[in-house]
């Protein structure tokens, strides 16, 4: 019997490659990306972790071809293999809330407080899939029922400033589901949640995405929520990359000292008083450098406790940490060294 044939590897539903975005400023150009790669196929959940500024966002805005006016943009952006960067933006737009759904930070400004939310979750049904008024009205209230918004029927007909933070963000999810995407992006959906929701809406977004088999790039500050959400993290600064690998992998071995920093800082539950008091929170010293003024070589070196001059003379390589774990960073094994 012949041996069966090869298959050829599956093309990455989402391939981004040495995407570079250079913003003018009052100062001059600011390359705000760096040199971003990613891959994400569908059913992948993907996070983006790091702190304001280290370009979460803009990675979420270049893929979504709504960069601010002026913006460059270098590398290659390929979504079901069609290349983005430079497509024209009436084409961009029959992808945007079509094949690529996003859930913004704050759902009061990514709402249109003169429309009802039935309305605003029809639009793209009506502009994407050429539904009728009435067609698109009974979809929408499919949709709220899914992302399980309480009397649905209801608030069909309510304006944004008539519901709750929660029940708000519920409606942007359903917006961003409307025509069944097969990338969803959500920028910090929790952000100004309380706690209780925050676990709500989350578990929200894991079951929608397990149920319809879509891929996931969730962007967050936080990581409990990373933990739980998704399977693979980048950690983000200074425009770029500076570790990568499956979330377990990342949280056992802590590569780069950013991320270190990052675990060291985060609040811990059943901390012990001293002298009646709970210790302050670490911190990572200084802050994240202004885009004009990124330095030559690690963007974290003047924050680092490990660098040395040759972290600032030029940028460090991927280092291999594990399989599918890398970091870039010149002083992995001093960092490792440290318990």
């Amino acid at each position: 019997m012949p041996a069966p044939e090869a298959r050829p590897p599956t093309a990455p539903l989402l391939e981004v490659s040495q995407l570079r975005v250079t913003l003018q400023t009052p100062r001059g150009p600011a390359q705000a990306l760096r040199g971003i790669d990613l891959q994400m196929q569908g059913g992948d959940t993907l996070g983006l972790i790091g702190e304001s500024g280290c370009g979460k966002s803009m990675t979420a805005l270049a893929l979504m071809g709504l960069l601010p006016e002026g913006a460059k943009v270098e590398g290659s952006i390929r979504l079901n293999g069609r290349e983005l960067v430079g497509l024209p933006d009436d084409e961009m737009c029959s992808l945007r809330g079509n094949r690529v759904g996003m859930v913004f930070q704050e759902p009061m400004t990514a709402l249109n407080p003169l429309h009802t939310v039935g309305d605003q979750i029809a639009e793209p049904l009506r502009l994407h899939r050429q539904m009728g008024r009435t067609q698109a009205r009974a979809e929408a209230l499919r949709l709220l029922e899914r992302v399980q918004l309480p009397q649905a029927a209801q608030r069909l007909d309510a304006y944004p400033h008539q519901l709750s933070g929660g029940q708000r963000q519920r409606v942007t999810i359903a917006m961003a589901l409307a025509c069944g995407p097969d990338l969803l992006i959500a920028d910090e959906p929790t952000t100004a949640l309380d706690v209780t929701i925050q676990g709500e809406i989350l578990d929200l977004i894991h079951s929608l995405v397990t149920e319809s088999g879509m891929a996931l790039l969730l962007i967050s500050h936080d990581l409990g929520v990373m933990a739980r959400t998704v399977a693979r993290l980048l950690v983000m600064y200074g425009g770029t990359v500076v570790e990568a690998g499956p979330t377990n992998k990342v949280f056992a071995h802590l590569a780069h000292p950013y991320t270190r920093g990052l675990f060291g800082a985060r609040p811990r539950l059943g901390t012990p008083r001293v002298n009646g008091r709970k210790p302050a929170l670490a911190t990572i010293p200084g802050r994240v450098p202004e885009l004009v003024d990124m330095p030559a070589g690690c963007p974290f070196a003047d924050r680092c406790a490990w660098a040395i001059d040759a972290c600032r003379a030029a940028p460090p390589p991927e280092v291999a940490v594990g399989p599918q774990h890398m970091a870039r960073c010149l002083r992995i094994d001093a960092v490792k060294a440290v318990a």
